[in-house]
């Protein structure tokens, strides 16, 4: 009887990892900015939850829930990275990492203004213009309030219209967005 039912959640969690995989991969590279760390921060969550699939497949979201544990592994990553690109200025010199043509308007591409977002601006900004989810379903994901996402959301479009210098910043970011999925690890 054991066997049936790891069998039927085997079934049921393979179906979700094909209709979810490349979604989740997409969040994660958007929300890290980093293509080749995407595949490796999907398939850990897909682990994980793979781990949790009874606790995952009874929630009411399933998919928010596997976005949430993302955008928390996500997270988790640029707080490594931040940590040990510290390490790193203390053993080497201190010189600040530069941008290339810094002062050429309108060159700051849409990935770079979201990476230079704080983490919870931009995770509701992907997950509300990337992923058109609702202030709700991004509240799920991200295990926050509506007003939260409302807010961050708001300041984090602002803070990109300032970094991109243009009010249509939303079409810029939206459109975007919609091309890193289609484009994926593939050079510009």
């Amino acid at each position: 009887m054991g066997t049936v039912v790891d069998n039927a959640a085997s079934v049921e969690f393979h179906a979700f990892f094909e209709r979810h995989y490349a979604e989740l991969a997409r969040l994660a590279h958007l929300l890290t900015g980093e293509a080749d760390a995407a595949d490796d921060l999907a398939a850990d969550a897909l682990l994980a939850l793979w781990h949790r699939w009874d606790r995952v497949r009874a929630a009411d979201h399933p998919a928010a829930y596997a976005r949430g544990v993302v955008a928390n592994l996500a997270r988790t990553r640029i707080r490594s990275a931040v940590r040990e690109r510290r390490r790193v200025a203390l053993f080497w010199s201190q010189r600040e990492e530069k941008t290339e043509n810094p002062d050429v308007a309108g060159a700051v591409d849409v990935q770079e203004a979201l990476r230079r977002l704080p983490f919870r601006k931009r995770a509701c900004v992907v997950l509300r213009h990337a992923f058109d989810l609702s202030e709700k379903d991004t509240a799920l994901a991200l295990g926050v309030s509506v007003g939260t996402v409302k807010s961050q959301t708001s300041k984090g479009m602002a803070e990109l219209q300032r970094l991109l210098g243009t009010p249509a910043a939303e079409h810029r970011v939206h459109a975007a967005m919609a091309r890193t999925g289609d484009a994926g690890g593939r050079d510009r």
